[in-house]
């Protein structure tokens, strides 16, 4: 089998023409190409406003050493298929009398728990929140008249925080096992488009994700897994050789189990409340908070794309952008869950207190793009040495972000954080999920990370026209980009101080997005093998 690294076509060729394409560079018959796939697919533009889709295409055909010896075709190597990863490998018909729990139906969970049942195991999944589309009815609620619950909203519920934002999948971690391609192919096998497996920056998008989760849970559930909603893990019961024994629920139903996979959530501070309180250890763990920020999409297609007009066939789609600075005082500054075509939404889990985060549907056909500008909180910026300390910090901003807001999503132009921003103007109208006030932000963070927000705009209008204007739109508080915390864990992904306990995903500190979370979730499967 052969790859063809490096093939270029211009944007507006379509997909179906590749394989008849690549065969008259190869000089060779179309219907001679067998097992014809794309492994991956990138957007050249570094010759706007000519835009190039860039492919690496594997194949097979007669003669390939003759093909691989012709010195005038560049990029052409040999290929192996990557290797296939299948839980059902691990199957045993003796798993299905182990008491598993899997707590939390975020990527992690979700995919813990597949991998648990298709092994042959009948994994018990505990979500506090409620299924997908009582979810997204709640929330939607909570965006029209302020009313949150506690337990069903952008934070909590099937799906996870992962379900209402832009579904982006691009991760930066390594994996040679073939996990990250079992992520992405459940995704399609449950609903997502089959692009997501080679575009070199998938995304899925809220809409297609709600139904891939709820798809994803009954499967779980035809292989003779529970799914339990509204149901909180509330305690732990561990007994006094530091194993765990028992779960909680609800504050009054006692579960006898063998192993717990903690896949709770960076948001799921009561819960890291009572493990503290029960003595599993923990860790501080650095994060950022920050402004999210909104410009025209029309200004980031034109800086990325060279044009910002919509033009059919030759247009690919809402551009994105991805931007990090040092400041002058030494603080990293970096954007983070850029949403292009998409909106600022009032993401938060407590009472009097406010958090948002930005989300985009599938066809990110919002006016505007959107993306959180954040600035790193080491643990020095932390005022004690108790483990929620950082738990504590991000509440602080969140309810003084309440009260500037009135429980609404306070926001204002970056004109007016002291006059800052550039006289690069444009019109915008805020797109929001939620209410919103006009408020004076510039307080919001203390004075160290504003000045370090106000700088870093000011560079990343160097790189993007127009990204420091005063015109564009900033709301705050972008509070919950990561876990405060580490719940610590050995190598074998058990707790340093609770046996049967297996720490995992974003809450625990080892994830930081969707797929990165769900093979954290599928490594967790492992480990109680």
């Amino acid at each position: 089998m052969l790859i063809i690294e490096q093939f270029k076509t211009p944007i507006n060729v379509n997909e179906t023409k590749l394989k008849g394409i690549l065969a008259g560079k190869l000089r060779i018959d179309e219907d001679s190409i067998k097992d014809f796939s794309i492994v991956k697919k990138s957007l050249d533009a570094r010759y706007k406003p000519d835009l190039f889709n860039v492919y690496s295409l594997a194949f097979s055909c007669p003669k390939e050493e003759r093909l691989l010896n012709n010195k005038k075709i560049k990029n052409l190597k040999s290929y192996s298929k990557p290797k296939e990863y299948d839980p059902r490998a691990f199957f045993k018909e003796e798993n299905s009398k182990k008491k598993i729990a899997v707590i939390g139906m975020g990527p992690a969970g979700l995919l813990c728990g597949l991998c648990l049942a298709r092994a042959g195991f009948k994994p018990l999944i505990l979500e506090r929140g409620k299924d997908a589309d009582s979810r997204r009815a709640d929330i939607e609620e909570f965006w029209k008249n302020g009313k949150l619950l506690l337990n069903s909203n952008v934070q909590f519920g099937e799906g996870g925080a992962g379900t209402f934002s832009d579904g982006k999948l691009n991760t930066l971690i390594k994996d040679k096992e073939g996990r990250i391609s079992y992520v992405l192919k459940t995704f399609i096998e449950f609903g997502a488009k089959k692009e997501i497996l080679y575009d070199a920056k998938p995304h899925i998008g809220t809409d297609v994700l709600i139904n891939v989760v709820k798809n994803i849970r009954e499967e779980i559930k035809r292989l003779g897994g529970e799914v339990r909603f509204e149901s909180q893990v509330t305690d732990f019961l561990i007994d006094n050789d530091n194993n765990l024994k028992a779960l909680i629920v609800n504050d009054e139903e006692r579960i006898e189990i063998d192993k717990a996979v903690l896949c709770i959530g960076h948001s799921a501070r009561d819960t890291f409340k009572t493990l503290d309180e029960r003595k599993v250890f923990m860790e501080q763990k650095p994060f950022a908070v920050g402004f999210r920020v909104q410009h025209p999409q029309s200004i980031i297609d034109k800086s990325q794309y060279g044009f910002d007009a919509d033009t059919g066939d030759f247009y690919p789609g809402a551009a994105a952008y991805k931007l990090a600075c040092h400041t002058s005082k030494g603080r990293n500054v970096y954007t983070f869950c850029m949403c292009p075509g998409g909106y600022v939404v009032n993401a938060s889990s407590e009472f009097e207190a406010l958090a948002i985060n930005g989300m985009s549907y599938s066809g990110r056909s919002g006016k505007n793009a959107n993306s959180a500008v954040l600035i790193n909180v080491d643990v020095a910026d932390f005022s004690t040495k108790d483990v929620l300390s950082g738990v504590d910090f991000q509440r602080v901003l969140e309810q003084k972000a309440y009260a500037l807001g009135k429980g609404r999503i306070p926001y204002c132009r970056l004109g007016d954080f002291k006059n800052a921003g550039s006289d690069c103007s444009f019109e915008i109208t805020p797109e929001f999920k939620g209410e919103i006030e006009s408020a004076d932000l510039s307080d919001l963070l203390p004075e160290v990370f504003t000045e370090a927000f106000v700088e870093g705009m000011s560079i990343f209008g160097q790189k993007i026209k127009g990204f420091d204007s005063k015109d564009c739109i900033v709301a705050g508080v972008e509070s919950r980009s990561s876990s405060p915390v580490r719940i610590t864990r050995d190598e074998n992904l058990v707790s340093l101080s609770t046996k049967g306990l297996y720490p995992c995903g974003e809450g625990a500190g080892y994830a930081g997005g969707i797929v990165s979370a769900a093979v954290d979730g599928i490594k967790a499967f492992e480990a109680v093998l």
